[in-house]
């Protein structure tokens, strides 16, 4: 056990995050959750806690956060309905476990950890994720408590126009901004771990799904390279495996993580699409890229919290 050699990352979403628009009383908000969370994330590490069990206690705190677009305040689909998405993946074994387009799971983290400790299956969805959940016994909720204000009129606006939008897309206030969240963490023996967790797009279809439940687009873990948790336009993260892509370049081609990154996202980018990452690659090294305007993140290097939303 090295505790030097933990390293730990969260984000909020990325996307489009105007400096000018955001209040500073909500800004200062948005930044004591994500260093609240990142140190309770750290100190845990720092007390043994796996990498696996840090990440999941952390999205929890996030999913339960109705400033962000998991668990309780996610956006709504077409239907004003819920479809939750999640994914974890442990870099050890690459284990891996996810839900897609859920109803019911307060903490969609926790039924994707299930469905990989407790299922030869990695991923379910609808109905039976919903059904897997009561059957064992992981807290599921009513409509009523995932839906927040603020959604359901984001919902009504892009129905009203006929979008589906990201939830940081610019037609919706500016104080609302939120976003899909994830973790990844390097934990004290060197194991790496990542997990996503999201409601996706706002007025999607029913039955869309993005790449936080597809392992390697969203969400990817390998001792040997990265953990790595995407957030963004799913469709494109989708296109391009995003998270596997890093752990490609990094096994392959031997690139750096920077230098994978940079890739990556440039490949997004010119396929049209916009988002970020965050990864922590197995010598430690973090790099958390993003091609929009903004991305909420904070990290622990070792040494220091950091935390961020724009490019600063």
């Amino acid at each position: 056990m090295n505790v030097s050699d933990i390293r730990f990352a969260l984000h909020g979403g990325a996307g489009v995050i105007d400096r000018a628009s955001l209040s500073a009383a909500k800004e200062a908000e948005f930044r004591a959750e994500l260093r609240r969370i990142t140190e309770s994330a750290s100190a845990a590490l720092k007390a043994g806690c796996s990498a696996l069990d840090a990440i999941e206690r952390a999205i929890i705190e996030l999913e339960n956060f109705p400033l962000f677009n998991a668990g309780h305040g996610a956006v709504l689909n077409a239907n004003a309905e819920v479809e939750l998405d999640a994914s974890i993946m442990d870099g050890r074994t690459r284990a891996c476990g996810a839900i897609a387009a859920a109803k019911t799971p307060k903490n969609p983290i926790q039924l994707a950890r299930a469905v990989m400790e407790r299922t030869e299956h990695v991923l379910l969805v609808g109905n039976g994720a919903d059904r897997f959940a009561q059957s064992q016994k992981i807290a599921t909720m009513p409509l009523e408590y995932f839906v927040t204000a603020e959604r359901a009129e984001q919902q009504r606006q892009a129905a009203s126009l006929g979008r589906v939008t990201l939830d940081h897309d610019s037609i919706f206030n500016p104080h609302d901004k939120k976003g899909t969240v994830g973790a990844v963490a390097r934990d004290a023996w060197g194991n790496l771990a990542a997990g996503t967790s999201t409601g996706g797009m706002t007025n999607k279809m029913p039955g869309r799904c993005g790449d936080t439940p597809v392992i390697g687009a969203g969400t990817f873990a390998d001792n040997n390279t990265v953990a790595a948790s995407a957030t963004g336009h799913g469709e494109y993260f989708i296109r391009n495996a995003v998270c596997f892509d890093l752990h490609a370049q990094m096994l392959y081609a031997g690139l750096s993580l920077r230098q994978a990154g940079a890739r990556t996202l440039q490949r997004v980018a010119d396929l049209g699409g916009t988002g970020g990452v965050i990864a922590i690659a197995a010598d430690g090294s973090i790099e958390l890229p993003y091609n929009s305007e903004g991305m909420y993140r904070a990290w622990f290097d070792g040494e220091l919290v950091r935390v961020a939303i724009y490019a600063d």
